[in-house]
């Protein structure tokens, strides 16, 4: 194991604590599969304790996934373990993560407790639950913070207490590469019996430097990197895994480590991620990003064309783009639609749900020539989060924009069943549809964010808008795609309204 990399996934969990990422079973479902084809070792599903729901979602996954580890995360609190242990019982291979905060600021201020009663709690949580799993791991929460001494201390006592991988996280950002890895050497070198456990780091990125800190870690001793998909997490987001993937296969003269990741699946996982949970990838984000392959000036494009790797270190195909070829078109019939969901690893629970999305497809097909992999992950979510219950229903709109005249929209909805409608004038098309769905909903909310993305290239394309609402104090995330923008906007609204009503919440914890 010693060059082998372990790759321990915290989308579901710690990636879903961005505002408005929260996903329904479903989704986190669609995710899951998708993780287990990129080959990730471990899937953190969720946090079990924090809702019934979430506990379910866990359970579904555990039931599902067959080549990866299910984890769930876990306070250490003899409620939040034994709601893990139940929810991964299904599982192939299930961990249970659990975590106390062991900094002098959180042990006085959040925990009020004393760093004797820490490290007692901490071991009682590990010995509960070895009775579930003999997979435990073991989180320091604000490990950056924390005494060296008391973090041996306390790793010394979890691991003869059975715990099996000892995670080491920089919660809140704080630290940088050169004493991060320092840290990891140290205690490593310190904590009896530490060649019996996998010595793992879990670091944010406040101040841009989670991938760095993580690799550092490695650099280190570490054998184990918690990273999410796109650096999705709360604040300014986790490791980005495709960072730390990458950074080990591209430079193994530094690192001459090993991972099971299927890099020609990061760009569609990381597409998948960013349609479901609505926060759409900076075009000059590494690997991933739409211009991370793209060469403007002449004198890389130059060099690219006589040789490749003058400047670029990495194949374009090798992360997955060139999977972002045509797929279907009109004539194409459901068996074949079926078929190509499976090949993107989108399964439908029913054959019901299967007529629902190719009806939608073929409608797709009638407005726009050329149907790519994006699109049908677009189509797929979008039937997802539509639903015959939902409270708010769009029956039609329309509106004028004309030069020199202000737009105008009238909307008609249905709500709860009920028909409605209104008209409104805007500064613009989409502000016009908006301020007239506000007059039927009434809501109070305010906008926190609009955000258009061409889901691929021509002007056919379909554009993806995300909206992100805040109405007394919950924030959720609403996604629409269409061709035509307008229509795709009151989509994304009305989606986010339909969250609100439903009054679905998540309690997180972090590390």
């Amino acid at each position: 194991m010693n060059n082998q990399l372990i790759i321990f996934d915290t989308t579901l969990r710690d990636g879903e604590q961005s505002p408005g990422a929260s996903m329904t079973k479903e989704e986190k479902i669609r995710v899951a599969r998708q993780l287990e084809k990129l080959g990730v070792n471990v899937i953190e599903a969720g946090f079990a304790a924090a809702s019934p729901g979430d506990a379910d979602a866990i359970r579904s996954i555990a039931e599902i996934i067959q080549h990866s580890t299910v984890c769930s995360l876990a306070r250490a609190n003899e409620r939040d373990v034994r709601a893990a242990g139940e929810a991964i019982k299904p599982a192939r291979s299930g961990r249970i993560h659990t975590f106390i905060a062991t900094s002098p600021i959180h042990m006085e201020k959040k925990l009020r407790m004393s760093p004797d009663q820490v490290v007692e709690a901490a071991v009682k949580a590990v010995k509960l639950a070895g009775e579930y799993t003999a997979d435990i791991e073991f989180s320091a929460e604000d490990a950056v913070r924390s005494d060296l001494d008391f973090l041996c201390r306390i790793f010394e006592e979890v691991i003869k207490a059975g715990a099996t991988t000892i995670n080491v996280p920089d919660t809140v950002g704080y630290s940088i590469p050169a004493p991060w890895g320092e840290t990891m050497r140290q205690l490593i070198a310190r904590v009896p019996n530490s060649d019996k456990v996998i010595w793992s780091t879990h670091c944010h990125n406040d101040l841009g430097m989670a991938v760095a800190n993580s690799l550092a870690a490695v650099m280190g001793g570490a054998r184990q990197v918690e990273c999410t998909i796109n650096g999705l997490g709360e604040r300014a987001g986790n490791a980005s895994l495709e960072e730390v993937v990458m950074a080990v296969r591209t430079r193994k003269d530094v690192f001459n480590l090993e991972t099971r990741i299927d890099a020609t699946q990061i760009v569609p996982t990381s597409k998948l991620v960013s349609t479901i949970t609505g926060y759409p990838v900076q075009p000059n984000k590494a690997i991933v990003g739409a211009n991370a392959f793209a060469h403007e000036s002449g004198i890389h494009q130059d060099g690219v064309l006589k040789h490749r790797e003058t400047y670029e270190i990495m194949r374009a195909e090798d992360v997955g783009w060139s999977a972002n070829r045509l797929t279907m078109g009109k004539l194409s019939g459901r068996n074949a639609f079926k078929t190509k969901l499976a090949e993107l690893g989108i399964a439908l629970d029913s054959e019901e749900a299967i007529n629902a999305a190719f009806a939608r497809f073929k409608e797709l097909a009638d407005k726009k020539r050329e149907i790519f992999d994006e699109d049908l992950q677009a189509l797929v979510s979008e039937e997802a989060t539509t639903q015959s219950s939902d409270h708010y229903r769009l029956v039609s709109l329309k509106v004028c924009s004309e030069t020199g005249e202000t737009p105008h929209a009238v909307v008609v909805l249905s709500v709860g069943g009920e028909e409605k409608s209104a008209h409104a004038d805007g500064g613009g098309p989409v502000d016009a549809a908006f301020k007239a769905i506000e007059a039927i909903i009434q809501s109070g909310s305010e906008l926190l964010l609009y955000s258009v993305n061409n889901i691929t290239s021509g002007t056919d394309a379909q554009g993806e808008v995300t909206v992100r609402i805040s109405q007394r104090e919950r924030i959720v995330n609403g996604q629409g795609a269409d061709t035509d923008i307008v229509i795709a906007s009151a989509k994304a609204y009305l989606n986010a309204f339909n969250k609100l009503h439903s009054r679905l919440e998540r309690v997180n914890p972090q590390l």
